[in-house]
């Protein structure tokens, strides 16, 4: 990444920020102020997880001696049932016990399945909103938003109540145009279609007969280099829909 210059030596601004060019050729304007701010934030989160471990190591010097944690849980349950067969014989505390466990378990499975549904609730909402309403599809790709989805939707996860984008290897996708921050819902899509190896039938065509103009009198649609896919409008969204579903 290199500082870009003016034929005058100086350097290009953008919203009184510098610009950068990446290796790709992708500019972007550097936020200084922003970047130190994000360190700082880092820094003190880094400091917070560092008390909290120094916190724990002091909590679990109370248990120093003990070789054997699973002997000493067992220990404890017997002097506890040893001390309850006062009042029950010891057979009717382990029925007590079960009958505890089952409806305990119950109320539990009953509160994972509504955490479920919560869950698939605010995936559709964030993950499905965020597609249908995304400007990039809208502006540069040539397929319905539901598609979009369907290619890219298993990259994006819920966290902290925001969607979140991760790469074909499992990596954030963090943004570029502020460092340290993990990209919005617009910009992850967008590098992730330039890693898509068919965008080239699901980009916009900048041609003459591409985003929906009409095809002039005579000669029918021609695929272009690219590997545009030729034929009526029905014909080339059900082979992209064949290709996105095949990589």
């Amino acid at each position: 990444m290199k500082l870009k210059l003016d034929e005058n030596g100086n350097a290009v601004l953008q919203d009184g920020k510098p610009v950068y060019v990446h290796d790709d050729g992708k500019e972007v304007a550097f936020d200084a102020p922003g970047t130190v701010a994000t360190i700082t934030r880092l820094n003190a989160e880094a400091k917070a997880h560092r008390e909290g471990k120094e916190a724990a190591e002091k909590s679990l010097k109370a248990f120093e001696g003990i070789a054997d944690p699973a002997a000493a849980m067992k220990a404890l349950e017997t002097v506890t049932n040893l001390d309850q067969k006062k009042l029950v014989d010891a057979g009717e505390i382990e029925k007590v016990k079960g009958e505890i466990s089952k409806a305990f378990q119950a109320q539990l499975d009953e509160a994972n399945t509504k955490v479920s549904t919560f869950e698939k609730q605010l995936y559709e909402e964030k993950i499905g909103g965020a597609f249908s309403r995304s400007k990039m599809i809208a502006d540069k790709l040539a397929i319905p938003a539901d598609m979009v989805q369907a290619r890219f939707g298993q990259n994006f996860k819920i966290e902290d109540g925001k969607a979140v984008a991760y790469d074909q290897h499992g990596n954030k996708i963090y943004s570029r145009e502020r460092p340290g921050e993990v990209a919005d819902f617009d910009e992850a899509l967008g590098a992730l279609v330039e890693q898509y190896p068919y965008r080239d039938t699901i980009l916009k065509s900048s041609g003459a007969n591409g985003g929906g103009a009409p095809n002039g009198g005579g000669g029918g649609q021609q695929p272009s280099s690219k590997g545009d896919i030729g034929g009526s409008k029905e014909e080339r969204l059900e082979a992209i829909k064949a290709r996105t579903q095949n990589a």
